[in-house]
């Protein structure tokens, strides 16, 4: 069977041609988000804590795409700020998009439209292509995570990079691990079907 026959991912397991289709993954892509939200640990002297939602972001983006990938983190971002209690430790309202976390919940919303529009192009399919999609997925997160720390708390660049990014390298390695070797066996199955 050819690649051009093998259905894709976002395809084979839900088909996304109805808005009704659409708006039910939004609503399931939220729901993992906030879940995912909740495994938080806080850490010492930083006001950031380690969550599962990077690993959501990686996963959701690989498998909604960019478009549908990054509706849903702002979805989850917009229904956050309205009030439901879906952010990291229960918490909600704009002063969590615009406090000292705000740099990497805007950054999930790129990172999502980034890895999908890779995963849309077959990165997601192979580990050699997969890994550097989930680390520049990773990358642009924490990014835009730390200026805006650093602009946020006035902090020098030491504190910024001790307190958002050292605690979480081993972490975010497990997760682009996990995340890599999902997504390439679940195309396994699919290209079986």
């Amino acid at each position: 069977m050819s690649v051009h026959h093998i259905a894709t991912l976002r395809t084979a397991m839900v088909p996304r041609s109805t808005i009704t289709s659409k708006v039910a993954l939004v609503c399931g892509g939220v729901a993992f988000l906030a879940v995912m939200a909740q495994i938080s640990l806080p850490i010492p002297g930083s006001p950031v804590p380690v969550t599962g939602q990077t690993l959501a972001v990686l996963l959701l983006g690989a498998a909604y795409g960019a478009n549908l990938g990054a509706t849903t983190l702002f979805a989850y971002l917009s229904i956050g700020v309205a009030g439901a209690p879906i952010f990291a430790q229960g918490t909600h309202g704009w002063s969590r998009v615009y406090g000292a976390t705000g740099g990497y919940l805007v950054g999930m919303v790129i990172t999502s439209y980034l890895v999908g529009y890779l995963a849309e192009r077959k990165w997601d399919q192979r580990i050699a292509t997969v890994i550097p999609t989930m680390i520049l997925g990773n990358v642009m997160t924490f990014s835009l995570g730390l200026i805006w720390l650093h602009q946020y708390t006035g902090q020098g660049w030491a504190w910024t990079f001790s307190a958002g990014l050292s605690p979480f390298i081993l972490g975010e390695v497990i997760k682009i691990a996990i995340a890599s070797t999902a997504l390439p066996s679940v195309w396994r199955f699919v290209s079986k079907r």
